[in-house]
């Protein structure tokens, strides 16, 4: 099939997908997850195919799910389609490769946590700012890959600057490369994958997979998942002003308007007790 806003290519052993809206640093739309969904399909039904590579095309990997506005769509819906297309990285009976640069956040971290290998280009930012839009995480991967006290940091925080050099401190990505390097290491890394014994390669990934899901992480992703339905199906005073700021002057105006909502710690007066 045609595709608008990914690419789809085969180089031997290996598929590569490559999200294709770099006008909107590949925000993930929802053409995005139906269109990723099927290439993945693709992949799985081609018996050529060993590997697959995820990348991002232009200037960035992507800036996570697209924040645009569309009063039609069902929340709970998409955020299950969101949560599905993230758990085929993870399902994947083929081996999963993310190539990320310049910037890996939100749901694109999420993706890219689901592969099973992510190689970096120096210079990328890695972070998880949903609690900044009034969000939720859609597939809580991240204490699974770095634990609980530093993906409370992140996630509470909403830090969106991690370094590539702290993220392979912590475990979010496997190694950082120049970022002119960073397609070839891909590549070398898939295709040493792909020149082993591919039934053992699937039933080791599954393997390695079930240490995880034996210890509850599927029903405590689908926990999770339920929690982010309610942040983001619940109206409050202040998602609500949020949410109009966001439409109608977008992101920054909306950060900068909560912002001023919160009383600099310079601006409390301290009172002493006793």
């Amino acid at each position: 099939m045609k595709f608008e806003t990914i690419k789809y290519e085969t180089e031997g052993p290996l598929a590569w997908i490559t999200l294709n809206r770099p006008e909107k640093l590949n925000a993930i739309s929802k053409r995005m997850v139906a269109e990723l969904k099927l290439a993945t399909d693709q992949a799985q039904r081609d018996d050529e195919i060993r590997v697959i590579l995820l990348r991002g095309e232009g200037r960035a990997f992507s800036a996570g799910f697209d924040l645009e506005y569309d009063a039609s769509s069902n929340i709970e819906d998409e955020l299950l389609e969101d949560f599905d297309l993230i758990m085929r990285f993870w399902d994947s009976p083929k081996p999963t490769i993310a190539a990320v640069h310049t910037y890996c956040l939100g749901g694109a971290l999420e993706l890219a946590l689901a592969c099973d290998i992510t190689i970096a280009a120096s210079g990328c930012r890695f972070g998880e700012p949903e609690v900044k839009f009034g969000s939720g995480i859609v597939a809580m991967l991240l204490p699974y890959a770095i634990g609980p006290k530093r993906a409370k940091e992140m996630l509470l925080t909403g830090n969106d600057r991690i370094s590539s050099e702290q993220a392979e401190a912590w475990g979010l990505v496997n190694r950082v490369v120049n970022p002119e390097n960073l397609a070839d290491e891909a590549r070398s890394v898939a295709l040493e994958i792909a020149r082993n014994d591919q039934h053992a390669v699937r039933l080791t990934k599954q393997a390695v997979n079930n240490t995880f899901e034996t210890g509850r992480m599927r029903d405590g992703l689908k926990q999770a998942l339920k929690l982010d339905i309610t942040i983001e199906t619940t109206e409050t005073d202040e998602s609500r002003q949020f949410n109009e700021i966001l439409k109608t002057q977008g992101a920054r105006a909306a950060i900068e308007w909560r912002d001023s909502q919160v009383v600099s710690v310079s601006q409390v007066k301290h009172h002493e007790i006793g």
